[in-house]
């Protein structure tokens, strides 16, 4: 009896192995989806980065020139550590560390310039996964559906790809194709990283990150659902269908589902490729005012974000009818949805910051959670030195003296960076993300805080204001003072920037040259 168990147990052995072999042989397993695998590489990671954390610097005098040097030596090797624990874990890791890559300004640059590597870094899934994502929720074959599908994709991302393909009538589509594990592994993800971040809070009573994976409990099951991203594309290209530089790709509806989203395919360069823009004699200087104006005018006089835009998410085209440059909004997962009450107090805050009232800086950076930390609240938003805040952001831009500067200060600063991220409203969070990838826009292009920029921004926060008071005015009278008000308040803005135009013309400066000459002629 035990030599025919045991036989019956090496035979089940052999095939459980030689099951495995061939599953894994044909792309059907994949160690790293096991849980065990997933979070046993999670907790190693963390334990050796807290560890490198804990001995490296604590014989060092905190401050010293050799504490600044380790220290920032262990962020980079830690950072590499979460990198790898990122693309090795994929799915939910890679998204939360493409969240972290994009804090320019509030994380050091060790970590950030590290992660940033996660947007191309993506994993893939095998045509095999697409084909059956696709017959799972259309009830069709590929060639059924299409009359070609490009097996490569256009482009890889943490939770999808997308593949170009043609319709039986002939229509171009972008088809959008969640990666097929993602859905199941991202609650145990999110519930892994809690654990986490609450263990290594007890080791570092200053490291509250707790927000992060608030975030990403929030948001992912949002953007696991395409069809809530393809109604979000919807809202925002009405609400924005007033500025005809902007495209936002039709959505094809019938045959769309939470797992597959198709879309007008649109082509043209990433808002970051200054060659491609040269190339196609685009101007850089625009496309920066037009974004500029996009945003300002989502989270202003709007309150509904689009909160993902990086370089893939954003790219430049001449209109093939007018040949007039336009942006193509793309990846309308993500958004953030801001309060009246928030949205109003930003919008005073700004005003307050471009117009350098430094009383009403602290009063409305107080009433958005940053109690005593307004100065450092403050450097955030705008990602300037406090100097710069208090002589007025509007002044002169920023240079890279100062950004080097403030990204130092990231990581002097850190604990108080994470204190206040733990304490500013949720809504502000994914504001500061976009913030700093159009900041990174903005630098890319040579065009960072520009006067153009704060203008257009002010001009958005006295519309929104004036919106908000008109609502409340008790009589017509009300309401034509508040109206008059906002058009001179636009109109000396307009006549500001005019000026500011004349001086940096050739024309200011031949005339400048000439009285120059005439205060130095001899006098007869």
């Amino acid at each position: 009896m035990a030599r025919k168990a045991l036989k019956l147990a090496s035979w089940t052995s052999v095939a459980l192995a030689a099951s495995g072999v061939y599953l894994y042989g044909n792309n059907y397993l994949d160690p790293n989806d096991f849980g065990a695998v997933r979070v046993g590489r999670a907790v190693a990671t963390t334990a050796v980065i807290s560890y490198d954390y804990l001995t490296s610097l604590r014989s060092v005098p905190y401050g010293s020139e050799e504490y600044l040097q380790r220290r920032s030596q262990v962020h980079l090797r830690s950072a590499r550590r979460l990198c790898e624990l990122c693309c090795a874990n994929r799915g939910t890791f890679i998204k939360v560390g493409q969240h972290l890559g994009a804090l320019d300004y509030l994380l050091p640059e060790e970590y950030t310039s590290t992660l940033k590597v996660l947007h191309s870094q993506a994993p893939q899934s095998s045509m095999q996964e697409v084909q059956q994502v696709i017959r799972e929720d259309l009830g069709k074959e590929i060639p059924d559906l299409f009359l070609s599908f490009d097996d490569t994709p256009l482009g890889a991302a943490s939770l999808a790809q997308v593949h170009k393909a043609v319709l039986h009538d002939g229509r171009t589509v972008a088809v959008k194709v969640q990666h097929p594990k993602v859905q199941a592994q991202s609650s145990k993800d999110i519930l892994l990283m809690e654990v986490l971040v609450l263990a290594v809070k007890q080791l570092f009573p200053n490291f509250e990150f707790m927000w992060l994976v608030d975030e990403a409990k929030k948001n992912l099951p949002l953007e696991l659902d395409f069809l809530n991203e393809g109604k979000n594309a919807e809202k925002v290209a009405h609400m924005l269908k007033h500025f005809d530089f902007l495209k936002v790709p039709q959505i094809y509806w019938e045959l769309s589902t939470k797992r597959v989203l198709l879309m007008e395919f649109v082509e043209g360069g990433q808002v970051n490729d200054r060659a491609y823009m040269e190339k196609n004699q685009i101007d850089v200087n625009e496309i920066s005012c037009h974004l500029g104006k996009m945003y300002s005018e989502m989270i202003f006089v709007n309150g509904f974000v689009h909160c993902d835009p990086h370089p893939g998410n954003v790219l430049v085209r001449k209109r093939p009818d007018t040949g007039k440059a336009e942006i193509v909004l793309l990846d309308h997962g993500l958004y953030q949805v801001l309060t009246e009450e928030f949205r109003l107090d930003y919008c005073h805050l700004w005003q307050s910051l471009i117009w350098t009232n430094m009383e009403r800086v602290k009063q409305y950076s107080q009433r958005l959670g940053a109690a005593e930390l307004y100065p450092l609240f403050a450097c955030m938003l705008t990602a300037r030195s406090w100097d710069s805040v208090k002589r007025g952001i509007s002044q002169a831009p920023a240079t890279a003296t100062e950004d080097s500067e403030i990204r130092g200060n990231a990581a002097s600063y850190l604990p108080e960076i994470s204190q206040l991220l733990n304490h500013v409203p949720r809504q502000m969070l994914l504001i500061l993300k976009t913030n700093d990838l159009l900041r990174s826009i903005e630098t890319s292009l040579g065009t960072r805080s520009s006067a153009s920029s704060f203008l257009n921004m002010s001009r958005c926060c006295i519309r929104a204001l004036a919106e908000h008071r008109k609502r409340d005015a008790c009589s017509c009278f009300r309401r034509i003072q508040i109206s008059f008000s906002e058009a001179f308040s636009l109109w000396q803005i307009n006549l500001h920037e005019l000026l500011l135009r004349v001086k940096g013309s050739r024309l200011a400066c031949w005339i400048s040259a000439v009285l120059g000459w005439l205060t130095r002629a001899p006098h007869v």
